[in-house]
């Protein structure tokens, strides 16, 4: 779950320029592989544990402007010191994350996490790692009705999609998510991003479960018939051919390729300028090989306008969207499906630039963020895991950080505000839809997924089909972020610094935006490929033609 703006761009453009300095003493700060080993793996004593739990909550209640919207302190003080009470024997990292994480949920913010730290390994090692793929990590799943399902698979085999999961290393998988599922929050009380997030993320907890693994068995169900199957790490590229195919070639003569002319590695050279810009245009995800923002057409004709944003973090998105609402426009299409399920979030300002498009209306489209200090940016660059390069070059910077910081900062009611540009108010973009919207949403729309869905329901923009976003209606907290490492166990905690909310409000607080019509897909629908949500969307809209 992601959801970051950096609005420094002057600071952003030295820090990719001194990035190589940077990486060069981060490394040099890091220490020896041995010893990053050596400490996650060694048992932590009782007394450095409980250290690590009061600094835990020493940066919360330092950094986050709502830690106590929806637990009340005296709870959550309880909470904390009975974890403390608990720790009474020595453990390593890894167990001590196990007891922390349910605990740190109880902030109810989805933005604040905690992560162990991972085997590192030597630079041959890492060499060799990089030229294999763990065959595991090609699956992915959806959680529905207790059962693990296989959605999709990357790469040719597709033979266990639809399949359940039954166990892994002999664990049964449903007791695993409900485990994991106590390890992270969804902001407020809505409980549909569990499920979701779990499921979406599972590859990730099992791995901070477990640690590192070379090989995985899984047994699967399919169609009353159970089967297991041993995933490995195994080479990216395919084998060379054997020495007997390469006799039976070297009988045959050898064709010299044809040196391309210059007229021909011109046209090669444009063909990949031209394939590079649209990827970053459109955010290309090399592991599944898709798109974070797709536009099409549904149907023989353009009345029906489909966009698929699978987050708001990668990419070129102004020219996406400008390039897509110029091909509505000139379709003259009467209605849009905006698609953000499974959409984590990302930039407030690709949120704003969308948002643009899909009103007529002057608009605000967030307030003014409350945040615990006067240098919510500069806290967020100094924190004890940002490298040493960075830190040097931020305490240079940091008289114009400073600066920037404090006219954006005003204070009211005894609390301190920052001032986002996307505060002022905006005209619509002259590109406009005007049609009928439909937004799908599910439990892992979050972060600024739910900060448009807010925007866009509040003024009864758009029909939602779906289900309730894990995200809250009311906001969240993030912005920024506080990367904090414990000293003791080395465990890195995530804090937002900044309460991101639309101006509006809905009672009662802690859910997240509710769909107008409630559809969630069956353990059938992932077998048979279905989506029934956007299939209701067509049929309605089949229906008012």
């Amino acid at each position: 779950m992601k959801y970051t703006y950096f609005s420094f761009r002057n600071f952003h453009v030295m820090k990719r320029f001194f990035f190589g300095i940077i990486s060069a003493l981060f490394l040099i700060s890091c220490g020896s592989v041995k010893k990053h080993n050596e400490n996650i793996s060694k048992l932590h004593s009782v007394d450095d544990l409980r250290n690590d739990v009061d600094k835990l909550y020493h940066q919360l209640k330092k950094h986050h402007p709502k830690l106590y919207q929806y637990t009340p302190q005296e709870i959550m003080e309880f909470k904390f010191d009975s974890l403390k009470q608990s720790i009474r024997t020595p453990m390593d990292s890894r167990d001590f994350y196990k007891k922390v994480a349910p605990v740190l949920t109880s902030v109810r913010q989805g933005h604040v996490s905690i992560r162990p730290l991972g085997k590192r390994f030597k630079r041959k090692e890492r060499k060799a790692l990089k030229e294999k793929k763990f065959e595991f990590y090609d699956l992915d799943f959806q959680y529905i009705d207790g059962k693990l399902i296989v959605e999709r698979t990357i790469g040719k085999d597709s033979s266990f999609v639809g399949a359940e999961v039954v166990s892994i290393a002999g664990e049964p998988a449903s007791e695993l998510l409900e485990v994991y599922k106590t390890r992270f929050a969804s902001d407020g009380y809505n409980v549909t991003l569990y499920d979701r997030f779990v499921s979406k993320g599972f590859k990730s907890f099992y791995v901070r479960d477990k640690g590192f693994l070379d090989s995985l068995k899984v047994t699967f169900k399919a169609n009353d018939s159970v089967f297991s199957k041993t995933f490995k790490r195994v080479p990216k590229k395919e084998k060379k051919r054997t020495d007997s195919a390469k006799v039976k070639n070297d009988s045959i003569k050898k064709v010299k390729r044809k040196k391309p002319t210059k007229q021909e590695r011109d046209i090669i050279k444009i063909a990949a300028k031209k394939r590079k810009k649209y990827n970053k245009k459109h955010g290309y995800i090399p592991r599944t090989k898709t798109y974070t923002r797709n536009f099409s057409f549904i149907g023989n004709d353009s009345t029906v306008a489909y966009m698929k944003i699978r987050g708001f973090s990668n990419g070129n998105y102004k020219k996406f969207y400008e390039e897509s609402f110029k091909k509505i426009d000139s379709a003259k299409s009467k209605y849009f499906i905006l698609d953000l399920r499974d959409n984590g979030g990302g930039r407030i300002a690709e949120i704003e630039r969308l948002y643009s498009y899909l009103t007529d209306k002057e608009f605000q489209f967030i307030t003014e963020s409350e945040v615990n200090s006067r240098i919510p940016i500069l806290k967020s660059i100094m924190s004890n895991t940002t490298p040493t390069g960075l830190k040097i070059l931020s305490g240079i910077l940091s008289p114009i950080l400073i600066v920037q910081n404090v006219l954006r900062i005003k204070k009211k009611d005894g609390k301190l505000y920052y001032k986002f540009k996307y505060v002022k108010p905006e005209v619509p973009n002259p590109l406009n839809f005007k049609g009928k919207v439909y937004v799908l949403i599910n439990g892992n729309s979050f972060s600024a997924s739910s900060i448009i869905s807010t925007n866009l329901q509040a003024t009864k923009r758009a029909t939602f089909v779906g289900e309730e976003t894990g995200g809250a209606y009311n906001g969240t907290v993030a912005g920024f972020y506080k990367l904090y490492q414990l000293p003791n166990s080395k465990l890195i905690t995530r804090i937002g610094l900044m309460q991101i909310e639309a101006p509006y409000k809905q009672e009662p607080d802690g859910f997240g935006v509710k769909p107008d019509i409630e559809i969630v897909p069956t353990i059938k629908d992932i077998q048979q490929q279905k989506d029934p949500e956007l299939e209701w969307i067509l049929n309605d809209i089949d229906t008012t033609n």
